[in-house]
This record gives C-alpha cells, sequence and structure tokens, in this order.
C-alpha cells in the first residue's frame, strides 16, 4: 500500500494539487517524530481546517479502533482553551482528526524571530496551561504539544488541537503513565513558552519531545531562557521560564495548574501597584490577615479586666497575638480613629499608640473580630504557621537585643515581625504555595554544592510570579503605612553589602534585618553554626559594630521568659546610640 503521509510530506510542486480523501492540501504546518499538521481546504464544507495525523500507522484493525476511541473520548471534552475535532476519521489507513480554525493560526506562525512580548506571551501560554490543566483532569494527555497544535486567534483566544493523537496503541495506559504523560505536556509547555519570549527554539530544535530527550534525567543538555532577547523579560517572569525547564527534575511544574498560576500570579502583580493586593483581596475578606491565635479567649478575658492598666501593660498582651497587634495596627492606619484621619499625621507603628487611640473598648472589638484559629488551614498547614509566628517572634525579640541604646523597642519589634509578613501571610493564604516554595529552596540531597536550592526570592518568583515580600508590602500599603515604613519592612538583601546608615530609618532596617538573619540561620538545624554568626556579624560590623558574642547574647536574651534581666550588652552598645525612635 502507498503512504499517504509520506507523499503529503513531499514538497507539492506549484501548479500541483494534492488531496487527503475529500482534503485539499494547502500546506504543511509543522512535524515532529510523533505527529503532523496540515493546513487543508475541505472540498465539502468550503473552509479551512488544521488536519493533525500521527506519523506511525496503527500495526492492525484493533490498534486503529483503540486510537479512534482514545481520540474520540478525548474529542468530548469542552473547554474554551480546547479546539473542536469537526471530523474524525481514517483514509487509507491513517487515521486523522480536522479542527475547526475559526480564524486561528498555530502558534508557531505567530513567533517571529524577536518572540512576543512578554505580556502577551504569559497571557497566551497561561490559557493554554487552562485548557491543558482540564484535560490531565479528566485523565486525557495530550501526548504531543507542540507550537503547530496550538491555535492563537487575532485577540489572543488560544485553543489546543491535537488531544491524544499521538497516543500508543498498545495496552490501556497505568495511572502512573497517565501522570507522567501529563507532566511531560507541562514540560513542552515549558518549552512552548521558551520559544515565544525568545523567539528561537530551545537547542535549535522546534520538535518539543526531541528537547525533551536531550534534558535530564534522559541526556544532559540544560535549557535556560538567554539574556538577550529583543523583548525585556523582568526577572519574575524569567525565572517561572527557566523553572519550568529546570536542569532538576525536582524543581520543575508538575502540574499544568501550578505553571499556570505562576504565570497568573506575575501578569496580575504586572497589572499595577495593587496586582499582587489582587491576589489576597478575597481570602483577606473571607479569612483576615492572620486568624488569631490558640488561647484568644483568654486573652480576650485579660484584655476585658484591664480598663485601669498603663497602655504599655495592654500593649504587652495584645503583641502576644501576631493578629491581634497587626489588626490594631490595620485599624488606627486605615480608618479615621476618634476623628482623626491616622494617615494624615503619619503611619502609627506602636501598639501602645494604636491602643491611646482606640481606647481598650477598640482593642476588645479588635480582638473580637479575628478569625479563630486555625481560621481555613489543615492540622499541618496550622502547624507550620505556628513554628513561623514562633521564628517570627524570636526575630523580634533578637532585633531588639541588638537595638543600639535610645530606641524604643516595640518599634524595632513591630519592624522586625513586619518584615515577614509577605511570609506570614504567604503560609495563611497560600499554604500549598508555601510548601512548594520550601521545596525549592532545599538543595539536591547529597549534592549541596552542585545542585543548589534556589533562593527564596527566585523560588517566589517560580511559584507565585511575584517576590512574596511583595504580598507583605501589598498589605502593608493597604493598611496605610507609608514609603518610609515600607522601606524599613524590606530586609536587607543577602547579595549586597551592609553599609553605614545614614539615618534612623536605615538603622532600623538593618537591626530588623539582623535579627531575621540570625533567627534563619537558627532555623536550619536549630543551632546556628560558627560560620553563619561569624558571616552575619562580618556583614553588619561596619554599619551596627557588632561581633560574635553580641549575636550569641542577643539569641540568649530572645529565650528568656518575658520580664527577665535584660542582656548585658545592652549597656555596651550605647556609644552607637541613635536618637529614640516611637
Amino acid at each position: 500500500m502507498s503512504n499517504p503521509v509520506t507523499a503529503m510530506e513531499a514538497a507539492p510542486r506549484p501548479a500541483a494539487l494534492r488531496f487527503f480523501g475529500s482534503y485539499q492540501l494547502l500546506r504543511l504546518v509543522g512535524k515532529s517524530e510523533r505527529t503532523m499538521a496540515w493546513l487543508v481546504a475541505d472540498t465539502r464544507g468550503g473552509r479551512d481546517l488544521l488536519l493533525v495525523l500521527p506519523r506511525v500507522q496503527p500495526a492492525d484493525l484493533a490498534a486503529l479502533e483503540r486510537w479512534t476511541e482514545t481520540v474520540q473520548r478525548a474529542s468530548r471534552l469542552q473547554h474554551p482553551q480546547l479546539a473542536v475535532a469537526v471530523d474524525i476519521g481514517v483514509q487509507d489507513g491513517w487515521p486523522y482528526v480536522a479542527y475547526d480554525l475559526e480564524d486561528a493560526a498555530p502558534l508557531v506562525e505567530r513567533v517571529g524571530p524577536q518572540g512576543l512580548p512578554p505580556p502577551e506571551c504569559a497571557a497566551l501560554v497561561a490559557r493554554l496551561l487552562s485548557g491543558l490543566a482540564f484535560a490531565h483532569q479528566a485523565g486525557v494527555a495530550h501526548q504531543d504539544l507542540q507550537g503547530f497544535v496550538v491555535l492563537v486567534d487575532d485577540h489572543g483566544g488560544v485553543r489546543l488541537a491535537g488531544l491524544e493523537v499521538a497516543a500508543a496503541v498498545g495496552e490501556a495506559p497505568s495511572l502512573a503513565a497517565q501522570r507522567a504523560a501529563a507532566q511531560r505536556d507541562v514540560l513542552a509547555a515549558g518549552l512552548l513558552l521558551h520559544h515565544a519570549l525568545a523567539g528561537v527554539h530551545a537547542l535549535d530544535e522546534p520538535d518539543t519531545a526531541r528537547v525533551i530527550e536531550r534534558l535530564p534525567p534522559l541526556g544532559r543538555e540544560i535549557v535556560r531562557l538567554p539574556w538577550a532577547t529583543s523583548h525585556l523579560v523582568p526577572e519574575p517572569l524569567r525565572a517561572i521560564v527557566n523553572r519550568a525547564t529546570d536542569r532538576q527534575e525536582r524543581h520543575r511544574y508538575r502540574t499544568a495548574r501550578t505553571l499556570s498560576r505562576a504565570l497568573e500570579g506575575w501578569i496580575q502583580a504586572e497589572s499595577g501597584a495593587s496586582g499582587a493586593l489582587t491576589l489576597l483581596s478575597d481570602r483577606l475578606r473571607a479569612a483576615g490577615v492572620l486568624p488569631a491565635q490558640p488561647g484568644a479567649a483568654g486573652r480576650l478575658n485579660r484584655l476585658g479586666a484591664m480598663e485601669r492598666q498603663r497602655t504599655d501593660e495592654i500593649a504587652e498582651v495584645a503583641l502576644q497575638d501576631l493578629a491581634l497587634a497587626f489588626e490594631l495596627l490595620r485599624v488606627v492606619n486605615t480608618a479615621q480613629v476618634r476623628g482623626v484621619q491616622v494617615s494624615g499625621s503619619g503611619p502609627v507603628l506602636t501598639v501602645r499608640r494604636a491602643i491611646a487611640m482606640l481606647g481598650i473598648d477598640g482593642v476588645r472589638r479588635a480582638a473580637t473580630a479575628l478569625r479563630p484559629w486555625p481560621g481555613p488551614l489543615t492540622e499541618d498547614a496550622a502547624a507550620e504557621l505556628l513554628q513561623l509566628i514562633a521564628r517570627v517572634k524570636r526575630a523580634g525579640r533578637v532585633a531588639t537585643a541588638l537595638r543600639p541604646a535610645g530606641y524604643d523597642a516595640e518599634v524595632v519589634t513591630l519592624i522586625a515581625m513586619l518584615q515577614n509578613l509577605g511570609r506570614l501571610v504567604l503560609q495563611y493564604h497560600f499554604p500549598d504555595e508555601a510548601q512548594q516554595i520550601r521545596r525549592l529552596m532545599l538543595p539536591a540531597p547529597g549534592a549541596e554544592r552542585e545542585d543548589p536550592g534556589m533562593s527564596e526570592q527566585a523560588a517566589s518568583f517560580a511559584v507565585l510570579g511575584i517576590d512574596v515580600e511583595a504580598l507583605g508590602h501589598a498589605v502593608a500599603r493597604h493598611w496605610g503605612l507609608d514609603d518610609v515604613v515600607l522601606h524599613m519592612i524590606r530586609r536587607l538583601p543577602l547579595e549586597t553589602p551592609v553599609r553605614h546608615a545614614d539615618g534612623d530609618t536605615e538603622l532600623l532596617r538593618q537591626v530588623a534585618s539582623a535579627g531575621n538573619e540570625i533567627v534563619d540561620a537558627y532555623a536550619i538545624s536549630g543551632t546556628a553554626p560558627a560560620p553563619a554568626l561569624q558571616r552575619i556579624a562580618q556583614r553588619y560590623a561596619r554599619a551596627l559594630g557588632l561581633s560574635v558574642k553580641e549575636l550569641q547574647e542577643a539569641v540568649a536574651a530572645s529565650m528568656r521568659p518575658a520580664g527577665a534581666a535584660p542582656a548585658a550588652s545592652s549597656d555596651r552598645r550605647a556609644g552607637v546610640a541613635g536618637r529614640a525612635v516611637s
């Protein structure tokens, strides 16, 4: 029997008309080792269609029947991002599927050597992934995701053709095989994202399946987005693209939904200053910033009996609950309190001042408004949040012990804790994503030097599409905190040197950052190794005059119960004092 597919691949003479059954072949759109796609004219309906065929003919009638059954099942899926199959048939023993183009063109024909602008590219691939995720959830994989089966119209609409056309025609696949095929689809989508941004195919190979075979664990090649691209690619989007094709298989996106969520997060963050808050707005309304910590009822009773107590004593009780302390800051910074517009007289950055403005009744109302522990969290996620809250509180105590004389202890404590606002919000509202970020930050087992984990910033870009600190900043800005405070609650980047502070604002930021870095060093193994403390001391020596001994004393002070005598180092640090800040 003659091979129609081989004949189709031959370049037609200009005057020759070639047909595949009732379809006139117009041009070859693309081909891979497993499938090919042709633009055809339907002589019966008078419209142009996309014809997709496997490159390997079913071995016998039984195999052909299994292929037809598989493709028909896939074609019954209905989703805006899945192309509609208008004809599933067989011509001369070769199965095919025809799709209505609906004024769309294959992605491979829309991506030129300049690539696509990042916002357009991210939006297209995010839409593609929504259809792919829907198919995967229904137990259907694409099997050969290529640029020539992704149909894009002039309005940015995306539809995926060719589901299961490349399916093997042997025994029914196992659950593990289906999962592996879905993950392979996601990797192929990452390669399409790479091509659409760079304007060139990864490894100069248009067949995504061949590229996948050259990547670990099958091969040894590495695919990363080039720095020199026609369109400037923002760092968060670059992190997403590179994670999608990461050389460490454990770092790659496992589902279409997780890759889509990262792209959508970046798109929302790029939409404007409130983009990061868009990710949170519905969740904040439903569950608050944080839930009241365990023991809220007892604290509320204590507050009710403290009508005549001093403000600092009430503040001490309020600070035991991070959610209550943050809620008090939110209330006084976003609303009119006793007829005074707080935002007009500067942000409130102490719980004492908030209590003085709200009164004890206002404090009780704020405490009552908090969501009870643990909010919507599962037991495991709630345990993770409790551990994080304990670390944040400890960082506040360490920073307070390190502060130069004359600086308000509560201000330092709150700044150190607010430097973790994004991490707290992440763990409470996005516990699954928080777990992904922690996993990406871990080094490969037994290969710490060769395969280090991602930085927190890169991992949060790759999971959320934005920096985790951007979540905290979005919330803090929503509360009414100004740019000065927003600057203080952003940790110092670990990769940049710490210079001498040129004012109180920068000094407070440095002290809070040092406290957080020390607690992070202890969090790795429960005890901070001497090299880690030495590195932190050297890092802050010029700015704060810290020694390893003073770091150790600050940590010891943070572990003492409330009311214990302060560390002796406080007096020795008086020489670094600046003016008091309250």
